[in-house]
C-alpha cells in the first residue's frame, strides 16, 4: 500500500489563511489545562513506579541518576509506544473523537509540527520504541538516536517558516514545541555525557582489574 501523509495540524477557525479545511473536527470539550493536568500526572505516577521499581529490582545498588536513567526512558515508551500508538491506530477518526489521547493530540496539534507520515510513525513505534524498555544496555545508541530525531525535528520546522503554528504563543509555541521537545535533547545529551565518561574510564578500570587478579595470582 502506499503511504499516506496524513497532516496534524489543527488551527482554531479564522486563526489562519493557511488552515487546513477540517469538515469532521470536533473541538474539545476539555480545556487545555485539564489536558496537561492530566497527562503530566500519568508521568509522574510512571517515573515514582520506575524509581521505585528500580531500587527492588537491581541486582548492585543503584546511585540517584541510575535510577532517573531508566524513569526516562519509561516515560519516552510512554510517549511513543501509548500516546503516538493511538495517533496511529486512530488517526482516521481522532478529530471528531473526544476520548482523552484525541483531545491530547488536538491540543498539542495547535503548535508548529511537521507534517507525519503515519507508515513511518507505525513502524517507528514498532522497530525503535519497544527497545527504549531495555535502557540499561543501550542507553547511549538510544539517547543519539532521540538527540538526532529531535534535531531533525527542530530544524524541519525551523527550514518551513514556523507556518505550522502561531509562532511565539506561550503555550502551544513555547511550552508545548519549544521546551517539551527540549528535554529530548538535554536529558539525552546528559546520559550521552555520562556513558562517554564512563567509556573513557573503562580501559583504566579493566587495567586495574587484570592487575589486581594477576597480584592474585602470584
Amino acid at each position: 500500500t502506499t503511504a499516506r501523509a496524513v497532516p496534524i495540524q489543527i488551527l482554531e477557525p479564522g486563526a489562519s489563511s493557511r488552515s487546513p479545511k477540517l469538515d469532521n473536527f470536533v473541538p474539545n470539550d476539555r480545556p487545555p489545562w485539564y489536558i496537561l493536568a492530566g497527562l503530566f500526572s500519568l508521568s509522574g505516577v510512571l517515573v515514582v513506579t520506575t524509581w521505585l521499581l528500580s531500587a527492588s529490582a537491581a541486582i548492585v545498588p543503584l546511585g540517584n541518576w541510575q535510577r532517573l536513567s531508566p524513569c526516562w526512558f519509561a516515560v519516552c515508551a510512554f510517549v511513543h509506544l501509548v500516546i503516538e500508538g493511538w495517533f496511529s491506530l486512530y488517526h482516521e477518526v481522532l478529530l471528531g473523537d473526544q476520548a482523552f489521547l484525541s483531545q491530547l493530540f488536538k491540543e498539542y496539534a495547535k503548535g508548529p509540527k511537521e507534517t507525519s507520515d503515519i507508515s513511518w510513525m507505525t513502524t517507528s513505534q514498532c522497530a525503535w520504541r519497544p527497545s527504549q524498555l531495555s535502557c540499561g544496555d543501550h542507553s547511549l545508541v538510544l539517547s543519539v538516536g532521540q538527540i538526532y530525531g529531535d534535531v531533525l525535528y527542530f530544524l524541519t520546522e525551523q527550514r518551513d517558516g514556523f507556518q505550522h503554528g502561531e509562532l511565539g504563543h506561550p503555550l502551544y509555541f513555547w511550552f508545548c514545541f519549544v521546551f517539551m521537545n527540549a528535554l529530548w535533547l538535554v536529558l539525552p545529551g546528559v546520559l550521552v555525557l555520562d556513558a562517554a565518561k564512563h567509556l573513557a574510564h573503562a580501559p583504566s578500570t579493566l587495567d586495574a582489574k587484570a592487575e589486581t587478579a594477576k597480584s592474585k595470582r602470584n
